[in-house]
């Protein structure tokens, strides 16, 4: 079957085509991005704004129309951290779904954190152990740990790098006092969470994923996205910490001319910075393996789990523990 996720995320509206068959692989055929920030377009409320509604609506329609374009015959669709924070999130909702066809589930934070830990499992399998797993989003962090598909813990934090930019620096690049600010904020917001994540057990193989994670990967040495999604990737915590003190003395337009940061991406990249060196030091990990595959790769793991082989029928709801799978899907037989 041919399957599209699109993802709504603070930063992107992201399409992800790929073929692929209960226990299979999925093969990525096409990908679409449109840049959006949602999260810069609530007003002071935390409603979105029509200005950052419209420019929503028409970008799941580009997405939708690519999905047709493309041939997908299943479309799954899904918000994250952005549209969960939005007070008025029901109304774009269905504001959404009334101009594109497109019903848009927003996950729980926590449940983004279990798909991702699934994709995780799937792409390093059984033999890694008990997995501890990272995930830098615009808006949230999540985390995860656990030996089975399913995490044994889920979490997730509202310290996602475009939200902390946003609330914690004033200037360009960011004044020492807020650095230190965001720092002890960070340590506070991250100990409960990472005890409970250590009574899982000592992970055997900690991982990161997101474009977040990639960008500071490249930045201290790993390959680049050209040598392939196979190639191992790690970031240390001492190549992080280094990476730190010198980035945060740079200014976004600075940022964008390294290989591996895009400018739409530059300005969040010290918070992300700084979210990853306080999540491997509070839960005591000196090393990260880098995952290509994250949340979407998860949504549509998991979509191909509840197929028979002849009909498309969603029954995670039922199946799942804890509430894994509740995404709403849809047959989309993509008539434009």
């Amino acid at each position: 079957m041919r399957l599209g996720v699109i993802d709504v995320g603070s930063n992107t509206v992201h399409l992800l085509v790929v073929d692929a068959h209960r226990g299979g692989h999925p093969t990525p055929m096409t990908s679409d991005k449109t840049e959006l920030r949602l999260a810069e377009n609530l007003d002071a409320s935390g409603a979105l704004t029509k200005v950052g509604a419209d420019a929503l609506i028409r970008a799941v329609h580009r997405a939708n129309a690519a999905a047709a374009e493309a041939g997908c015959t299943d479309l799954l669709a899904f918000a994250t951290s952005a549209l969960r924070d939005a007070t008025n999130s029901a109304a774009v909702l269905a504001k959404v779904r009334d101009q594109t066809g497109v019903a848009l589930q927003v996950l729980p934070g926590e449940d983004e954190a279990r798909y991702t830990f699934l994709a995780v499992r799937r792409w390093y399998g059984w033999s890694a152990g008990r997995l501890l797993v990272l995930d830098i989003g615009g808006g949230s962090l999540e985390l995860a740990a656990g030996l089975d598909e399913l995490p044994a813990a889920a979490a997730s934090l509202p310290l996602g790098a475009s939200r902390l930019t946003r609330d914690w620096f004033r200037s360009d690049p960011p004044a020492r006092r807020d650095i230190a600010a965001l720092r002890d904020h960070l340590d506070a917001q991250l100990a409960p969470v990472a005890r409970r994540l250590r009574r899982a057990g000592d992970p055997e193989l900690a991982v990161g994923t997101s474009k977040t994670f990639r960008s500071l990967a490249r930045l201290t040495g790993a390959a680049p996205s050209s040598a392939g999604p196979r190639v191992r990737r790690v970031l240390t915590d001492v190549g992080l910490r280094q990476l730190a003190s010198f980035i945060t003395r740079m200014s976004a337009g600075d940022l964008a001319e390294l290989e591996g940061v895009s400018a739409s991406r530059s300005r969040q990249l010290v918070a992300g910075a700084l979210v990853a060196e306080a999540a491997m030091r509070a839960l005591r990990v000196t090393q990260l393996e880098i995952c290509p595959w994250a949340l979407r790769e998860g949504v549509i793991l998991r979509r191909l789990d509840t197929l028979d082989g002849t009909a498309q029928i969603d029954r995670s709801a039922q199946d799942a523990p804890d509430g894994l799978g509740r995404l709403t899907t849809y047959e989309a037989r993509c008539t434009g």
